[in-house]
């Protein structure tokens, strides 16, 4: 049977990837809380499910997706997240957040398979049979999808430069 040590062993992952999709940490928390919340609910039936950790994840992204689709317009909140810049001098702290940013804007004109492929492997670790099976799609599609995310970015980031 599955406990809450299990669920919760998932959490800042399931964070992280919110985190991403919403570019908010306050809806980032409030994603995981629900999916916690629903894993804990149906815990009697996770014991028939093969990956828990995928299971959670996809559960963590859908909600995510879900709540971003319903904002009108979430293209405003690209600048609200915080990175520590790791730079020693002001200029090389302002060159980092502005690449920080570049690559923020990058992510988000990309389609939303292709970020969630990039983020989930690139960002997250996961090998590409995890993510096939948290997305619904074949490893072939996965490796397609981080591939043309990982041009176009660097499309986009050349195009800015110049």
């Amino acid at each position: 049977m599955t406990t809450i040590h299990d669920i919760l062993s998932y959490k800042n992952q399931m964070y992280r990837l919110a985190l991403r999709i919403t570019l908010n940490s306050q809806e980032a928390e409030d994603v995981v809380q629900d999916v916690i919340i629903k894993l804990w609910n149906m815990r009697e039936k996770l014991s028939e499910i093969d990956n828990l950790e995928a299971f959670a994840m996809k559960m963590a992204r859908n909600l995510a997706l879900d709540r971003q689709r319903m904002k009108v317009n979430h293209t405003e909140d690209i600048s609200g997240m915080d990175f520590p810049s790791s730079a020693a001098s002001p200029e090389a702290a302002i060159e980092h957040d502005e690449r920080v940013q570049s690559i923020r804007y990058a992510m988000a004109l990309l389609p939303e398979k292709q970020r969630s492929c990039m983020q989930l492997r690139d960002f997250e670790g996961y090998n590409y049979k995890d993510i096939a099976d948290m997305l619904q799609i074949t490893e072939d599609q996965v490796k397609i999808n981080i591939f043309r995310a990982r041009q176009a970015i660097k499309k986009q980031l050349l195009d800015t430069k110049q």
